[in-house]
């Protein structure tokens, strides 16, 4: 049983820092949240129709992944149009619709912005095909001739992250680079042309309303000159920290500083979000220098088992990299890019013990869709329906990132739970019905309560949020205790239960606490100390 004692909350005073800071910010994938006209697909209307939802579940903020005009060859991370909505989410009313409501109910709402990379259907890389080789608008990609006797070799030996070489071949000869699929050319950002549209793009949507921007592939714009050979066979990860020629070049700074004086026209904080795999936390804080973006995605977090002394390490280091910079540590568990952490951890208990020793650390927390209901990931879908790209690719990743996109469940006994009246894109499983936000709803034991509970308590008091450090205390082996003022938070992450005197009065544990003085196994608790 989910047991807190909400009355035993101080009230939270004093003036608030930065909202981006200490928000937790709630990650949206459009076409699994609720779709609105029964084509099995989410729309920006049925994200719309569940705001109120969001707004009680208690973030402060509501990251859409992209709904841009897109051939979907990549779920959207293909872009057509920038400006333009696909018509399978709605339209640009809708978009609108979306952030006037959001802010009506005080959440913001940040949007995906893919500048690594285009579709190959956007206007400007036909219109490179048309004109064909030495012409302006290919020095606005990677356009290179080839490498043998009549080049029909690739111009260098870069991988694709979805497998294969990470260049194609067009009919004239030359050869484009794409660091995923071959419908994703790669823009280059050293041409002017390139930069200068992307600002125009994030004034669009600052103009409509939008707080902030998650920056896809952050780390990937700037390539190294001359684009010289990897020099070694090594198949390349989508979510990995290797040292490349194609990431985490110096040179992407400079564009981040041109971006963070848009963002500061506009009042508001608006804000920049890097995803960014870099080779260490130092790396990923030089995103965050004062005039660079305000927060990074923490995948070294993300990467850490459920193991005391391993998540203390990750934590003191994020915590230690970000403080020169000035910048939030942020955490996370999941996305639409991983196995869900229940699955990965293993069980419900630890699922729930980590989402409450996450959100009690300081600095901003993303919640994934669908975390909040505990949902695991979906491992048996069948081949025909999967539409992971890198799922196609024999030598590419494992393609199970389906798995973690599985439309969620609202309400109901079968599929599709609520979330349209025609199907779902995915199948849902049959064992998601006492899953749903309507079976959770009402049941202290529930993870979906849990999560409300620990939002609430985590807004409420003034010991939680935003912060910079934690003060680590005595704990036996595979047990964390720490304080934050006059919080304590106490993990057990040993699959046995551990005697550690109760440090104060209870607040929220993640699961039943038969008594204070003993930390069950796979147990968080948080404490008014």
């Amino acid at each position: 049983m989910t047991q807190h004692l909400a009355d035993a909350l101080p009230t939270s005073t004093g003036t608030q820092p930065g909202w981006w800071r200490e928000a937790v910010i709630y990650q949206v994938y459009p076409r699994s949240f609720a779709d609105s006209n029964g084509d099995g697909m989410g729309d920006l209307e049925g994200i719309r129709s569940r705001l109120p939802y969001l707004k009680e579940l208690g973030v402060d903020a509501v990251w859409l992944s992209p709904f841009y005009a897109s051939p979907q060859a990549d779920a959207g991370y293909d872009v057509a149009d920038y400006r333009a909505i696909d018509p399978m989410f709605g339209s640009l009313h809708d978009a609108d619709a979306v952030i006037r409501e959001a802010h009506e109910l005080g959440l913001r709402i940040i949007v995906d912005l893919v500048p690594n990379h285009c579709s190959d259907q956007h206007e400007w890389f036909k219109q490179a095909l048309r004109e064909g080789p030495g012409t302006p608008l290919r020095e606005r990609f990677h356009f290179r001739p080839g490498q043998g006797e009549s080049g029909e070799l690739p111009p260098n030996d870069w991988e694709s992250i979805f497998g294969g070489p990470a260049w194609t071949r067009v009919a004239d000869g030359e050869w484009y680079l794409h660091l995923f699929a071959p419908e994703q050319p790669d823009f280059n950002w050293e041409h002017p042309a390139v930069q200068d549209e992307f600002r125009s793009i994030l004034r669009f949507w600052l103009d409509l309303g939008a707080d902030g921007f998650r920056i896809d592939v952050a780390h990937g714009l700037v390539k190294a000159p001359g684009l010289p050979d990897l020099g070694r066979d090594e198949q390349l990860k989508l979510l990995g920290n290797q040292v490349l020629p194609f990431f985490d070049q110096d040179g992407v700074h400079e564009i981040y500083r041109s971006w963070r004086l848009v963002l500061d026209e506009y009042a508001g904080d608006r804000i920049g979000v890097a995803e960014a795999w870099t080779p260490s936390a130092d790396r990923t804080a030089m995103y965050l220098r004062p005039d660079e973006l305000h927060q990074a995605f923490n995948f070294h977090y993300l990467n850490t088992g459920w193991d005391a002394e391993a998540l203390r390490a990750t934590i003191d280091e994020s915590l230690d990299s970000m403080r020169p910079v000035g910048a939030p540590t942020t955490w996370v568990l999941s996305n639409h890019d991983v196995v869900r952490h229940r699955t990965r951890f293993g069980t419900l208990e630890k699922a729930r013990a980590a989402a409450l020793l996450m959100l009690a650390l300081p600095g901003s927390a993303y919640v994934y869709q669908g975390e909040e209901l505990g949902l695991p990931e979906v491992v048996d879908l069948p081949d025909e329906v999967r539409q992971d790209p890198s799922f196609f690719k024999a030598n590419g990743q494992d393609g199970l990132r389906d798995g973690c996109r599985v439309p969620i469940p609202w309400s109901g006994d079968q599929a599709p739970y609520g979330f349209g009246t025609g199907g779902s894109w995915l199948p849902q499983p049959a064992e998601w019905a006492g899953l749903s936000v309507e079976a959770q709803t009402g049941d202290p034991d529930s993870t979906l309560e849990l999560y409300r509970s620990a939002l609430r308590v985590r807004r409420a008091h003034p010991a939680l949020g935003a912060g910079d450090g934690v003060e680590w205390l005595p704990t036996p082996a595979g047990v964390l205790a720490f304080r934050r003022g006059d919080f304590v938070c106490t993990v057990n992450t040993t699959d046995e239960p551990v005697r550690l005197p109760a440090p104060g009065t209870l607040l929220l544990a993640s699961g039943d606490l038969a008594d204070p003085d003993v930390l069950p196994a796979d147990t968080t608790v948080w404490w008014q100390g």
